[in-house]
């Protein structure tokens, strides 16, 4: 029990460490907080500090879930009695949760969507991939991301439903979409009231 709370704390602190507010920082000395959503996630750093610190804010986001599930994973296994994916699902949530509350920025962190791509490429790469393409698909039709983002969450629980997937994956899919969707609920307004930004347009102030 004390190796997986251990292992619970590090990938929290893991998620938890602010990326997009890093880069955007010392790349163009802005605080992402104060400019375009004022999310601290790669597609605002993408919109406010451009395409270069916005792809690796997203990449090393990204890196965070798949170092979580493997690394850390693997580092801690030893002293884990529990079902191995189990105890990986355990560590996905908690990086995650380290993302959208990120202990180092008031709780107040990303929206966790490309966390979570991370933690699904090691632990269902089939079902991100349908996600990524309603994701794309979904953005290309709209041109917006958030709409994207909302989607996709959706549509995981659905397909680890369909695909026959344990009911540990299957609870924690649909975790995964409340957490996306509640994190997405000023989007929603914006959406609803058509003040949502859309793709491609860079907000300077």
């Amino acid at each position: 029990m004390i190796t997986l709370i251990a292992a619970i704390f590090l990938t929290y602190l893991l998620g938890a460490v602010p990326v997009s507010y890093i880069i955007a920082k010392r790349s163009k000395g802005i605080d992402i907080r104060e400019r375009g959503s004022g999310n601290v996630g790669a597609t605002n750093v993408m919109r406010t500090a451009g395409k270069v610190p916005g792809i690796l804010a997203l990449f090393l986001d990204i890196l965070k879930g798949v170092i979580a599930v493997t690394l850390v994973a693997r580092i801690f296994s030893s002293g884990i009695t529990i079902d191995y994916q189990l105890y990986q699902i355990l560590l996905g949530i908690s990086v995650i949760s380290g993302h959208v509350w990120t202990v180092f920025m008031g709780f107040k962190g990303g929206k966790g969507v490309a966390t979570t791509a991370g933690v699904l490429v090691v632990l269902a790469p089939k079902i991100l991939l349908i996600a990524l393409s309603v994701w794309i698909i979904t953005i290309l039709i709209s041109k917006y991301v958030s709409l994207g983002s909302i989607l996709a969450s959706m549509s995981i629980p659905i397909t680890a439903a369909l695909m026959g997937r344990s009911l540990h994956f299957v609870i924690f899919s649909i975790t995964l979409c409340i957490i996306c969707t509640y994190r997405h609920k000023a989007n929603i307004v914006r959406l609803i009231n058509g003040e949502e930004s859309r793709i491609g347009r860079r907000v300077n102030t």
